[in-house]
């Protein structure tokens, strides 16, 4: 899931193995598994200069998350030697045992980047961005601002609502925010979180399962409030400029988005490379000014306009919630079932 997919990366791959010489023909080759997003800026600001930095060959495996997690599943971990993925999935391939410890030696650029990214699961890989799950309105048709969690369930939000569907990322954390608001913890008492989502529905307008699906019920004014990552609000002010992101009091979710090394790494010497590479702060500074990823390296510095773009600055990633991935992909499939008996497949 990284941001704002503007080209795929199929473009520019293909571009890269079109115009490939023969200087760079080494016997390294460096493995890649992402997703395929915003190629040509990847291979401007990343692939070509880590291309003459390592005097390597790049090569790639594309997909979703799921998709590309069940391949190194059945490899065992092997055939990829730097692995993007959210940390809900991340967190799935750590319990498979197919990522590696990492020697933090090896990654000085750690050093200089947001504690929340250095070690957010334990030794396994850091967070090369951070992102947020909160609530977005439309500032003109809301007269009270919402300004807490809990404020989903206001009346004068009924039939209004978009939720995010309960197998996207951010689907089951709806759960957990109706356990907080029926007064319990949704891993330890269910039923009472799904009483919670039994008394949101009469605000919910339409569960989306793509962040196009959400835009476009803003567009048509079907709906006036929605949970929403954070990466899709550029494209929603686009088409409602006064659709503005909550301040919420409980704080906005965090969501992050890992580099390991799988546990079959055939290069994972120069997957430690990479991943400082990434780190670097000049790296992190152009990924964020060309609108590619929120940076995580500290001494980023943004413009207000970009930085409306990311979860961006000290004070906002302090005040982010973390989400015990362990326990909501244990509870996950449970959670699937009862919340179709309540929204329908």
């Amino acid at each position: 899931m990284s941001r704002i997919a503007a080209t795929t990366l199929a473009l520019g791959l293909a571009a890269t193995a079109a115009f490939a010489t023969p200087a760079f023909a080494q016997d390294k080759t460096l493995t890649i598994s992402w997703w395929g997003f915003n190629g040509e800026k990847l291979e401007a600001i990343v692939l070509a200069p880590f291309r003459a930095q390592c005097g390597c060959e790049i090569q790639f495996e594309t997909g979703n998350n799921g998709e590309r997690l069940n391949k190194l599943q059945i490899r065992n971990g092997g055939g990829v030697d730097v692995a993007y993925f959210s940390d809900s999935f991340s967190q799935q391939g750590i319990d498979l045992g197919i990522f590696q410890k990492l020697d933090r030696s090896k990654l000085p650029n750690l050093a200089g980047i947001y504690d929340l990214a250095q070690d957010p699961q334990g030794g396994y890989g850091p967070a090369y961005t951070i992102g947020r799950v909160g609530i977005v309105y439309d500032s003109a048709k809301l007269a009270t601002p919402i300004t807490s969690w809990n404020d989903l369930w206001r009346e004068d939000l009924a039939a209004s609502l978009s939720l995010p569907g309960i197998t996207t990322t951010a689907g089951p954390m709806v759960v957990m925010k109706a356990g907080e608001h029926e007064g319990a913890d949704a891993f330890e008492n269910a039923d009472a979180a799904f009483a919670g989502v039994e008394a949101l529905k009469p605000n919910v307008v339409k569960n989306y399962n793509t962040g196009s699906e959400m835009i476009n019920l803003f567009s048509t004014g079907e709906i006036t409030a929605a949970i929403a990552q954070d990466f899709t609000l550029a494209q929603i002010r686009a088409a409602v400029p006064s659709v503005v992101w909550a301040d919420l009091e409980e704080g906005s979710i965090a969501t992050l988005n890992t580099v390991n090394i799988p546990v079959g790494a055939p290069e994972p010497e120069l997957a430690y490379e990479f991943i400082n590479f990434i780190l670097s702060p000049e790296i992190q500074q152009q990924l964020a000014e060309q609108g590619v990823d929120a940076p995580v390296a500290t001494s980023v510095t943004l413009t207000p306009e970009q930085a409306a773009l990311w979860t961006y600055g000290a004070d906002v990633i302090a005040g982010l919630q973390r989400i015990d991935y362990a326990k909501m992909n244990a509870a996950k499939g449970g959670w699937v079932d009862r919340w179709n008996e309540i929204f329908g497949m």
